[in-house]
């Protein structure tokens, strides 16, 4: 969220980052009109609340003066409607300009290259090189039909569409990957492990930018008396850990990663990627999160990424990494870099996670700040997260980059120890 502030003194500048993410439908041309009725609003009850305790202090001398004070009374009385009236026209007003604010996305790090769609982010770096066959080679998901240990039909006569059943190997596979994620970024990386609700209220999910926005891509509960939402990722109830908080300065940067599964209707998305586990409602995921001063987190999201792409490295699965262009930048972030797994059965890169520094945008929708040092004034943190991995697409990823001939799968080196017999 923006300052309000902010925006009163830039509306130009808003318009033309808005343009330039390929927002042209956007309300922020009538904020300036009820931005001033609302200023105007508020000076006007102001001075009516004044009147009204000059006369009612007026009012209570006459009667003690046993005067009459019907006059005065009758002044009140207008008055007393008069604010009415505004406090009512205060709510219209102010809730128009709350639904312009949350409407307006990020703004843009200037290091944002523009483009309209995905076609124009940059590549920055490939690691690794594509893996090559002697024959050729299968999608994950003909793979765990082919050797019975992916079920899409019992997942679908289970849930319907989108959904899988994993069994044996890709269900232990599954649950390797995220031990090993969580042992890497906390051993090596020195996040701290959270386990966090996989329900969250409205407050939290509109802290981190998902409503009111993406309301349609989310599932809700059915519950009548709270509203609770299925996490779409950890970002959401690790990010509100610290809602409403003011945190000392020496506990910055605080870096947590946490499993949950994840939960996304996928709306719009349907005749995308329906085959296989690449755009499930309900995946898998290790996310990074962290809080940090403002001046950190351009260099934290750096190191940040760096953590992500260990994985994928230890794992020897190639990659490449992109920077996400104006037009392909998501709702919260201020910049976001793409980390993109090969997968040799599609012939190209596929997304497996988004690193991203929202600045203090997240911070100011959830009241989240520190206390600078030496400084009696608060700030607001600024916010990071990235996927650390995407399990799913990391188990797709192995399935297609080591499946062998006879159509087993090899379990990468790294992952050797988690597979010794353990009783």
């Amino acid at each position: 969220m923006l300052e309000l502030r902010f925006i009163r003194e830039n509306i130009e500048l808003i318009t033309e980052k808005l343009e330039f993410r390929g927002i042209k439908n956007s309300r922020i041309g009538e904020f300036p009109a009820l931005d001033q009725s609302r200023r105007d609003y508020l000076s006007e009850v102001e001075g009516l609340r004044n009147k009204r305790k000059t006369v009612s202090q007026e009012v209570a001398k006459r009667k003690k003066a046993q005067e009459d004070a019907e006059d005065l009374i009758q002044e009140m009385r207008q008055v007393n409607d008069r604010i009415k009236e505004i406090e009512g026209l205060l709510v219209t007003v102010e809730a128009d300009l709350q639904d312009i604010v949350m409407s307006i996305p990020n703004m843009p790090h200037e290091s944002v290259p523009f483009g309209n769609d995905d076609s124009a982010n940059v590549e920055l770096r490939t690691w690794g090189k594509s893996t090559t066959f002697s024959f050729e080679p299968k999608a994950h998901h003909e793979l765990g039909e082919d050797n019975d240990t992916i079920d899409f039909k019992r997942a679908a006569k289970i849930a319907g569409a989108r959904f899988a059943l994993l069994k044996g190997f890709a269900s232990r596979l599954e649950r390797t990957l995220i031990n090993f994620m969580l042992d890497l970024h906390t051993q090596r990386h020195g996040y701290t492990e959270v386990l966090p609700p996989f329900l969250v209220n409205t407050e939290s999910m509109t802290a981190t930018g998902q409503l009111p926005k993406f309301a349609e891509d989310l599932f809700k509960t059915g519950l009548s008396e709270r509203d609770l939402w299925l996490i779409p990722t950890a970002e959401v109830p690790v990010t509100n850990i610290f809602r409403d908080e003011t945190l000392p300065p020496g506990d910055l940067p605080v870096k947590y990663c946490a499993y949950t599964p994840c939960f996304r209707s996928e709306a719009g998305s349907y005749g995308r990627d329906t085959k296989g586990l690449i755009r499930q409602h309900q995946f898998d995921k290790v996310e990074l999160v962290k809080f940090t001063r403002p001046e950190e987190s351009d260099a934290e999201l750096d190191a940040l990424l760096a953590d992500a792409e260990e994985v994928l490295q230890l794992l020897e699965l190639p990659y490449r990494v992109v920077t996400l262009c104006s037009g392909d930048l998501g709702f919260s972030a201020r910049k976001t870099y793409d980390i993109e797994v090969w997968m040799p059965a599609q012939n190209m890169y596929r997304e497996i996670s988004s690193c991203s520094n929202f600045g203090d945008f997240q911070a100011r929708r959830g009241g989240i700040r520190y206390r600078p040092e030496g400084e009696k004034k608060s700030a607001f943190v600024h916010t990071l997260n990235g996927s650390g991995l995407a399990v799913g697409r990391t188990l797709a990823a192995i399935y297609e980059n080591y499946q062998q001939e006879d159509g087993t799968i090899k379990v990468p080196e790294v992952l050797a120890p988690y597979f010794e017999t353990r009783f």
